[in-house]
């Protein structure tokens, strides 16, 4: 009875991951499967071997091994990242660059502490999220806070539009507009010359769902809607990344974890940097409920632009993504770009007018 048990379960998960395989990224319903902790894609398969050896069915533990093997590149481990390769020393002219999801810009908490959190990460260049507050009807309402960031940050220019903020202590070369609708683009120059630029994008994927009672139609047309509203950010950021004549950062919450299907427009856009966080699982959200499962945030890099390192540090209770801390500078132009891995593979902006009108939720 139990092996047959673990025969039947290790079909079952078969079965699922065929059609996470076959629909993940092109089917708009497949995106609610695809929320699951990825690191299942190991642990599901691994039990199912183990529950085979221990009843001595071969044919559950042949099925368990394959699955284990089809979907491991789905979980989001990195077994290569326990062996930390430095791209190069830093020097004097590498600058330090957070990205942070500050989960509705400090709407639930006191302003003071997040302020001070900010200002403690001291970095050269800021990426932020969720420049607004959420009203919890699946909208989000704008908000200006503009005199106060100046007046935290004397010391940085300020870019803001589309919901995102940008603070640089280097000097801003350009803001430039993008195809995609939640990235901001502010070009900066670096240490080193005039010719020495960096582009950095800004980028904030729209959530695959809205949080209302999913037995009523209108959740599953939100996810088809999302479904359409990702693949057209995707695309545009593509062009907008391919478009670009500098070197390129492009960092934030994209709301895609590995077993997500959008992964894959991820790894189209540069090299990731993840290898150099040194974790088996690296992982940036709900950093507070301690279910460190998914991993949303990303930096990534083109040619040109070398990260020396990488880490997620604890947002302290203040967002539930964790703040993502790189260190990058300049190759020399003469140097050899840098390959992806296996698994990676100009008119200015206009701010957006910070009202209190509602605007679709961009978390």
């Amino acid at each position: 009875m139990i092996e047959e048990l673990v025969r039947w379960a290790a079909v079952a998960w078969a079965v699922f991951l065929g059609a996470h395989l076959v629909l993940n990224g092109r089917w708009w319903a497949w995106l609610l499967p695809s929320l699951m902790p990825p690191p299942l894609f190991v642990l599901v398969p691994c039990a199912l071997a183990g529950a085979a050896w221990a009843t001595g069915d071969l044919v559950a533990a042949v099925v368990a091994g394959a699955t284990l093997i089809l979907g491991a590149r789905q979980s989001g481990l990195h077994p290569g990242a326990l062996v930390r390769r430095p791209r190069g020393t830093p020097g004097e002219t590498a600058v330090r660059v957070v990205s942070w999801n500050t989960q509705h810009w400090c709407q639930t908490k006191e302003a003071d502490p997040f302020y001070a959190f900010l200002r403690e990460l001291d970095a050269d260049v800021y990426l932020l999220q969720e420049y607004h507050n959420d009203v919890f009807d699946g909208t989000y309402r704008l908000i200006d806070d503009e005199a106060r960031l100046r007046a935290e940050f004397p010391g940085h220019e300020v870019v803001i539009a589309r919901g995102l903020v940008t603070l640089s202590r280097l000097p801003v070369v350009a803001t430039v507009e993008t195809a995609a609708r939640r990235v901001l683009r502010v070009d900066l120059r670096l240490p080193g010359g005039p010719d020495r630029v960096l582009s950095t994008f800004n980028v904030h994927i729209p959530v695959q769902l809205r949080l209302i009672n999913p037995l009523r139609a209108e959740f599953y047309r939100a996810v088809r809607q999302r479904a359409g509203d990702r693949k057209r950010e995707y695309a545009g950021l593509r062009r907008d990344v391919s478009d670009c004549p500098n070197p390129a950062l492009i960092a934030g919450d994209f709301n895609t974890t590995p077993a997500v299907g959008d992964v894959r427009h991820i790894a189209a856009l540069g090299v990731d940097a993840v290898p150099l966080t040194g974790r088996f699982h690296p992982v940036s959200w709900q950093a507070r409920a301690g279910m460190r499962w998914w991993r949303l945030d990303w930096v990534l890099s083109t040619a040109g632009a070398r990260v020396h390192s990488y880490r997620f540090r604890d947002p302290r209770g203040l967002s539930d993504h964790c703040v993502q801390e790189v260190s990058v500078s300049l190759a020399d132009p003469d140097a050899p770009a840098p390959s992806p891995t296996r698994h990676d593979r100009e008119a200015p902006h206009d701010a957006l007018p910070l009202s209190g009108k509602h605007r679709p939720e961009g978390q």
